[in-house]
């Protein structure tokens, strides 16, 4: 594959970006139906996800749907697709190997925007443009990078402990959770959990300021499933910055080197990662993430 340049690149990327900066350093995340679906002529993809972490391996790309007048809402007059099908080529439109669209169903309750989380495994580092069928826009581009490329944890790798703040030691940190009222996801630290033998759920997000209006919604799922979970998982939120001010970033955020929330990290009963939830996703994501990894 060619080397592009950042113009070049951006050039045939055509992603229309879900970036929003909820601090000077930091970057915040904010398919085609059948013959007979929505027309999606004039209708193009939003990337809902972090494009500077991405590695080969099994990859999770949520997208929204964008027209002329913005992200595609319920209240938008457009007719929101059950589901959409996507093709992914190389930069150079080749395929990868995907001998059928992959149909991806839409989630649309309790998020902002409705999403299409396209789930699909790309072996080789490189750049390549996800479309999707039935539009006549370019589609958006995505980037794997070599795993020495990226700092925060990635599937496989050890969580790394952290001691975030609790109800009992808030560690400089107020508030501790900005949700109203406070989640109950404060008791125990991450670095405490992580010697408890049990699958961690950890979220990184702050409801109060998520300026993509993502992280709410996602402590919400979280709290959700955690009713129905019970003790066979820990659950622990941290927040991203350190007070209301939302000027500086919490040591929860710079340790993992963080550039975008929320950010749903789940590990297995040895500390390992197994699977991270980027951006947006809802309870039933979760849930999924959870039975494909064998937590109940």
């Amino acid at each position: 594959m060619a080397n592009l340049s950042r113009r070049q690149f951006l050039a045939r990327g055509f992603g229309v970006g879900a970036a929003a900066f909820v601090a000077p350093q930091f970057f915040a995340a904010c398919g085609g139906g059948g013959g007979s679906g929505p027309d999606l002529a004039g209708v193009n993809l939003v990337k809902r996800f972090p494009g500077d972490v991405l590695v080969p391996g099994r990859l999770r790309l949520p997208f929204s749907l964008t027209g002329p007048d913005g992200v595609l809402t319920a209240g938008t007059g457009i007719e929101i697709p059950d589901s959409l099908s996507f093709t992914i080529t190389d930069i150079d439109g080749n395929g990868i190997g995907l001998e059928d669209p992959v149909i991806v169903s839409s989630h649309v309750t309790d998020v902002p925007q409705p999403y299409w989380p396209l789930e699909v495994t790309i072996d080789k580092v490189g750049i390549y443009v996800v479309s999707v069928v039935g539009s006549d826009q370019p589609g958006a581009s995505i980037q794997l990078l070599d795993r020495s490329e990226v700092a925060i944890p990635l599937v496989g790798d050890p969580l790394p402990p952290v001691d975030t703040p609790t109800t009992s030691d808030a560690r400089g940190v107020d508030p501790i959770c900005t949700r109203e009222p406070a989640c109950p996801l404060h008791e125990v630290g991450l670095r405490d959990a992580l010697t408890m033998g049990k699958p961690v759920a950890y979220l990184l997000g702050t409801p109060a300021y998520c300026q993509t209006g993502t992280c709410s919604p996602a402590l919400d799922a979280i709290l959700d499933v955690r009713d129905k979970v019970g003790d066979a998982v820990t659950f622990i939120h941290a927040e991203i910055y350190t007070d209301r001010t939302a000027t500086t970033t919490t040591k929860a955020v710079t340790d993992y080197n963080m550039t975008f929330e929320p950010a749903l990290f789940i590990t297995d009963e040895r500390g390992i990662v197994v699977d991270r939830l980027d951006a947006i996703f809802d309870a039933d994501e979760v849930r999924a993430v959870f039975a494909r990894n064998g937590i109940s």
